[in-house]
């Protein structure tokens, strides 16, 4: 399995729903996903004060709390317009690492990459065939 490494390259919101746009020097595709979603992307990359922690926030709390690492993301599927993806994770305990491969949503996958700055991938086979978009 080959894996392309890919960008975040911009965020556009609507009402209805946000469109995240991901990709190589080459090809560029939109994944959409839920407006609040977004808008959580959006205050991390303005910086802007949150009143309270996100999800993603205690998530990462959360695996400061166990010793996990975040690692890499990877968009491993689509179909149709849907796509997927896997969260890699690293936890040391001891003398013994774990690799932890978990399903997630891509959005929620790229919002952990943008907030721990870690690498995103795509399968080359999912590159292939997703939709290019043109700016």
């Amino acid at each position: 399995m080959e894996l392309i490494p890919i960008t975040f390259n911009k965020i556009m919101q609507s009402r209805a729903y946000t469109v995240i746009i991901l990709g190589t020097e080459t090809k560029r595709f939109a994944i959409y996903t839920d407006p609040a979603v977004g808008r959580n992307i959006q205050v991390h990359l303005t910086e802007e004060s949150k009143p309270r922690p996100y999800t993603h926030d205690l998530m990462n709390a959360i695996f400061e709390g166990f010793g996990i690492k975040p690692l890499q993301i990877v968009i491993n599927n689509v179909e149709d317009t849907i796509y997927f993806a896997r969260i890699y994770l690293e936890q040391q305990i001891g003398d013994q690492k774990t690799i932890l491969e978990i399903d997630a949503r891509p959005s929620d996958c790229i919002t952990l990459a943008l907030l721990n700055n870690i690498p995103v991938f795509c399968r080359k086979e999912v590159l292939e065939k997703a939709v290019a978009v043109e700016e």
